[in-house]
């Protein structure tokens, strides 16, 4: 089975994200609200598209700044949903906006990376059910690549991947915890 590791590195458009973000993991609330965001833009697309839009994707949505995309309104989704340099789709720019108004509202108890913390570790069924409790757009598959770009679930690389040993001396939050503890229920 093909993996990542095996196309990403060397290639012009997958190389640097592979390298030097993919399961690396991050604490502000801004790349947070960046990786949900462009895990929701790929979903139904292919990765490639996400990473070739995504300079254009991060100016239109103001640097993912939290309280920014938060206070976006009709008039911003429609000027959104006008650029050619981002995915154009309704129901993932409104739930990215609504998304960004849930980790304000969650400032008073930690902000989004406490709220991640504090249900770490849990399985990839439990974070799915968990998220979409609390946030917009938010499948398995969004939910699960998100975790494991941020360092939360394990399998962005494979063992003997140059990168892999380089996210292990981060001690990514997946590393801490005993690997049983990921396996489906």
């Amino acid at each position: 089975m093909s993996s990542y590791c095996d196309f990403a590195p060397g290639n012009p458009i997958h190389a640097i994200y592979h390298d030097t973000e993919y399961g690396f993991p991050v604490t502000g609330e801004n790349v947070l609200l960046e990786r949900l965001a462009l895990e929701i833009f790929q979903a139904g697309l292919s990765w490639e598209i996400v990473l070739k839009k995504r300079e254009t994707t991060f100016e239109a949505f103001k640097g993912f700044d939290v309280d920014t995309v938060a206070a976006f309104n009709k008039r911003d989704v429609e000027r959104l949903l006008k650029n050619a340099g981002i995915i154009r789709n309704r129901l993932k720019v409104e739930s990215i906006i609504d998304n960004a108004k849930t980790i304000q509202g969650m400032r008073d108890s930690g902000g989004f990376k406490g709220w991640l913390d504090s249900h770490h570790p849990m399985n990839r069924q439990d974070w799915t059910k968990l998220f979409k409790k609390m946030f917009r757009f938010t499948g398995g598959e969004i939910v699960n690549e998100m975790l494991m770009s941020t360092g939360y679930l394990p399998g962005t690389h494979h063992e003997d991947c140059p990168v892999f040993k380089r996210i292990a001396k981060k001690k990514p939050a997946w590393m801490q915890v005993d690997p049983k503890i990921f396996e489906p229920t």
